[in-house]
Order: structure tokens, then C-alpha cells, then sequence
């Protein structure tokens, strides 16, 4: 039976979602397959990929065929680069232990540089929300200012009220002793009346 490793398609429109999966070759896109191998989701940045790497290893070494972007999978895991390291210890260029260390120090440096794209993205995604928030505060800023002077004349108006409301209270003040006098010294001419 021809073997291929592929893609399937799941998810809804716009937002796809695939399953690698190894098929018979006659089968549909999404049709019936032997085995899953993983998952691939292209709506992330970096794409998510998760498989398992010791039965994609066997497919591959058992001479399943890949399509272009099951391929692209497979060698950013490094499955292919495995693959090609098993098949040098098999015709003896290398001993089990040598391609196991070859494989181990090209996954670090694989990993260094996916962390470091993560990291970039991060950073910049960080510098673009600090900028954001720095613009907003500018924003605002002027916004109070704003109301700040519509409120300001209002101010002076009330406070060049207010002196001139406290000038009208004092004669009214004033005037009111005057009145208890004059209420008072009736009083007292009365009282000089009746001595």
C-alpha cells in the first residue's frame, strides 16, 4: 500500500487546523488514515506543531512518501535530519552514540532560535502596547488641560463674584446695627417720658 504522510484539514473557515496523519494515498484529503501523527495549527505565531516524533520517524524510515508541507514539517522538528542521521549509522559513517550528539546540539541551536523569534515577538509586542499606553496618557493629559481651561474662566468669574457679594453683605451689616440704635433709643426716650 502507497503510504503518505499529509495534512488534514479541521478547524472552520478562516481559522484552519490540520492533523498530520499517515494515509493510503487513494484515500481522500479528509478521509480515512492508518494513524494520526500530530497536529499543526498556522494560526499561531510561531505555528504550533506537536507530533509524535518516534512513530513519524517510523513512517519515514519505512519509506512513507511526504507532501511539500508535511516535508517543511517534518524537517522543522527535525525528523528528516534524524532520519538522515540513523542512515549514516546504518551504512557505519557514524557510531549510535555520534548522531545521538549531532542531534542533541542541532535541536539546541533549533530551539535557541525558535525561543529567540518568540522572544522578538514578545518584545515587540510589548514595545507596541507601551507605546499605545504612552500615547493614550499623552492624550488624556491634553484632555484635561482642555477642560481644565473651559473650567478656569468659570473660576475667575465666580471668585470676581464672590468679593463683590461680600461688599454688598458688609453694608447690610452695618446698616442692621443702626437699626437696633434707632430701635433702642426710642426705648430710652421712652423710658425718659415716663420718669
Amino acid at each position: 500500500m502507497a503510504t503518505k504522510i499529509r495534512l488534514q484539514r479541521h478547524g472552520k473557515k478562516g481559522k484552519a487546523f490540520f492533523h498530520l496523519v499517515a494515509a493510503d494515498s487513494r484515500a481522500p484529503r479528509d478521509g480515512r488514515y492508518i494513524e494520526k501523527l500530530g497536529t499543526y495549527n498556522p494560526n499561531t505565531n510561531p505555528a504550533t506543531i506537536e507530533m509524535d516524533f518516534d512513530r513519524t520517524l517510523h513512517w519515514v524510515q519505512v519509506g512513507a512518501e511526504m507532501t511539500d508541507t508535511a516535508r517543511a514539517l517534518l524537517s522543522y522538528k527535525g525528523i528528516l535530519h534524524k532520519n538522515h542521521l540513523l542512515n549514516g549509522v546504518k551504512k557505519g559513517a557514524l557510531t549510535t552514540e555520534q548522531a545521538e550528539e549531532k542531534f542533541a546540539k542541532w535541536l539546541e541551536e533549533k530551539e535557541g532560535k525558535i525561543q529567540g523569534k518568540k522572544d522578538s515577538l514578545m518584545s515587540a509586542e510589548e514595545k507596541a502596547k507601551a507605546d499605545r499606553l504612552k500615547a493614550e496618557a499623552e492624550l488624556n493629559e491634553a484632555r484635561a488641560k482642555e477642560i481644565a481651561a473651559k473650567n478656569a474662566p468659570e473660576v475667575e468669574e465666580a471668585t470676581e463674584e464672590a468679593p463683590a457679594a461680600e461688599g454688598e453683605e458688609a453694608p447690610v451689616e452695618e446698616a442692621a446695627p443702626e437699626v437696633e440704635a434707632t430701635e433702642e433709643a426710642p426705648a430710652e426716650e421712652e423710658a425718659k417720658d415716663e420718669e
